[in-house]
């Protein structure tokens, strides 16, 4: 009994820690809420049925998260770029052959259970990234032959644009900041800002010049998304359903929201429980509610910044900014698409939204960021000189055992 306790323990950012739990909670809650009418459609009207899914879906989570949190992060350094090879052939697999869903071929089915490699591409990514950063490291800086490593990356980027092109602009956005944080020389940075918003500014040309029946439905969907963003009078009402939708709920919220389990709109919201599960939180627990979730997300970055300060190596320290930076960047995405700031895109809120690969890559980003926080804590500073210590005893055991050998050897020989 007392060897499973010993085990299972929260190490790490406490606090950290305690966001996770309540991140946690709130998806039960809220979830639990938003399926109803999917439970009806699909499960004959048993609404526990999403509900007890979600519970086992945290677990698992939970379990990844207690076994990433001691593992030490130097063993994240040796598999980086292996994992950014996986995901980069996931990717392409998913593109040849992979399940189609809402115009995209995003996931890989094996043995029946639906996997998207997007959400593996972001770990592979961050961390080549950080690894890459942390080689080209020098006492004034980061070397400019870091971008020749980057362009590993790039691959990657393109096969997730194809699928989806806000993840891909969100990982590009994260790799800019770890360059920042990184040290990347101000004329570089100012160089890939400039190269990034002329490719951005040419591919917003491309699709709005060249006919629609042109255009793939990736690029469709953008100019479309855009054009709805922009000018939302003009555009189509089926068009603006999802976004109008969530506008409705947000109004119906008010200040302390409708109370939980009576949302109206998860009847009309087509993804209530992911996309948008953020306007069904505004709308049952209001602008209280909303607030909390927010300063949830702000405490989880301010706790990364903590962490960040107190790395003494460049790998992990760039390894939790892009981890940490990925998971918040992604829930204003998601919370500023609910309320009208941003156009659709299609990213859950982490650790929220319902859902499998999402939750489970969403916990080993968080499990790595605690096993950096647990290294460089007091705690994790004392278990690495007892570790050191033990390998020194076991060293000189080694040798000890050797000299016996030989000792017993030249007898056996004088004999």
């Amino acid at each position: 009994m007392w060897a499973w306790k010993d085990k299972i323990q929260l190490k790490g950012d406490k606090t950290l820690w305690y966001v996770i739990i309540g991140l946690a909670i709130a998806s039960l809650l809220v979830v639990y809420s938003s399926t109803g009418k999917l439970a009806y459609r699909v499960h004959g009207g048993n609404t526990s049925a999403y509900l007890i899914k979600q519970v086992v879906l945290l677990f698992a989570c939970f379990v990844v998260l207690i076994w990433l949190q001691s593992v030490h992060y130097k063993y994240f350094l040796g598999f980086a770029f292996t994992l950014l090879l996986v995901s980069c052939a996931c990717l392409l697999y998913a593109q040849l052959f992979g399940v189609t869903l809402n115009g995209s071929s995003r996931w890989i089915e094996i043995f029946g259970i639906s996997f998207q490699p997007s959400e593996l591409a972001k770990l592979g990514v961050i961390l080549y990234s950080a690894r890459s950063i942390a080689f080209e490291q020098t006492d004034v800086g980061c070397n400019n032959r870091v971008l020749l490593r980057m362009l590993f990356v790039l691959p990657v980027l393109f096969l997730i644009f194809l699928e989806n092109f806000s993840t891909s602009a969100l990982l590009g956005l994260v790799c800019f900041v770890m360059l920042f944080v990184g040290r990347l020389p101000w004329w570089t940075l100012w160089k890939l800002v400039g190269g990034i918003v002329l490719v951005l500014g040419l591919l917003i040309a491309f699709v709005f010049i060249v006919p629609e029946e042109h255009l793939n439905d990736q690029l469709l969907k953008i100019k479309h998304r855009i054009e709805n963003f922009v000018c939302p009078e003009k555009a189509d009402s089926d068009d603006t359903y999802q976004s109008d939708q969530a506008k409705i709920a947000v109004a119906k919220g008010g200040l302390i929201g409708v109370g939980p389990g009576n949302s109206m709109q998860r009847n009309f919201l087509p993804h209530p429980y992911s996309d948008f599960i953020f306007a069904i939180i505004i709308e049952e627990y209001g602008l209280a509610g909303a607030v909390v979730i927010m300063l949830l997300y702000l405490i989880i970055l301010f706790r990364v910044g903590v962490i960040v300060r107190r790395c003494t190596r460049t790998f992990p320290a760039i390894l939790v900014t892009g981890l940490g930076l990925c998971i918040v960047f992604q829930a204003l995405i998601n919370m500023g698409v609910c309320v009208g700031l941003f156009p659709v895109t299609g990213q859950p809120l982490p650790l929220v939204s319902m859902g499998g690969t999402s939750l489970v890559f969403t916990s080993a980003m968080f499990g790595m960021i605690l096993s950096v926080s647990h290294t460089f804590s007091k705690e994790g500073e004392r278990e690495e000189k007892a570790r050191l210590r033990q390998e020194r005893r076991e060293e000189r055991q080694r040798e000890e055992n050797i000299q016996s050998d030989d000792g017993e050897d030249a007898e056996n020989e004088n004999m």
